[in-house]
């Protein structure tokens, strides 16, 4: 992924800045933030785009949310669109979690629509099928519901947090499918 005041050809991803009078000054009392989103006159918006053929941009991500995994950058929202298209999901949460060989890799958390079910197995073919291999989630979790925001937006920072715990979901926030949670 690129980052910097190079242009970039339509199709490629990098992070979006932008500058003109618009532009923010800075972030009230916090220096240091400032100079991490403001270099040069340029903001530095932490989102990750593309730009199509006639100049339109696309978010595809966010920086802070983009997973390494054995090298390959992997956008969650990328992997959720591809998630989202099968018929039994309600609602899904692509993050990274640590992995000893591969630096990150890719994980899931799923809610099925009410009456819904699907396997792991299942799950992982649809996304086998739309996705580059190194996109597709190694391992899935089903819950009854995912931790959010009090204004609705799914806390992907909780589910990663989960994952390291030394508990592996065990917190306030888990919820988990009684019976639909499976092994990798």
């Amino acid at each position: 992924m690129k980052t910097g005041v190079d242009e970039l050809q339509a199709g490629e991803r990098g992070e979006l800045i932008i500058k003109g009078p618009q532009v923010m000054k800075g972030y009230w009392e916090n220096a240091e933030e400032t100079a991490t989103a403001l270099r040069d006159g340029w903001l530095y918006t932490g989102d990750i785009a593309k730009m199509d053929e006639e100049g339109y941009f696309y978010i595809v991500g966010r920086k802070k949310d983009m997973i390494i995994a054995s090298g390959y950058n992997v956008y969650p929202i990328e992997v959720e669109d591809i998630i989202y298209q099968h018929p039994a999901v309600k609602e899904t949460c692509v993050y990274g979690v640590p992995d000893s060989y591969r630096g990150e890799t890719v994980k899931a958390a799923i809610v099925l629509k009410n009456g819904k079910s699907v396997t792991e197995q299942e799950i992982r073919e649809f996304c086998v099928q739309r996705l580059a291999r190194y996109k597709v989630p190694r391992s899935f979790e089903f819950r009854e519901q995912l931790p959010k925001s009090a204004v609705g937006k799914i806390l992907r920072r909780i589910l990663m947090e989960e994952a390291q715990s030394p508990t592996a979901g065990g917190d306030k926030h888990s919820s988990y499918r009684k019976g639909a949670q499976m092994k990798p």
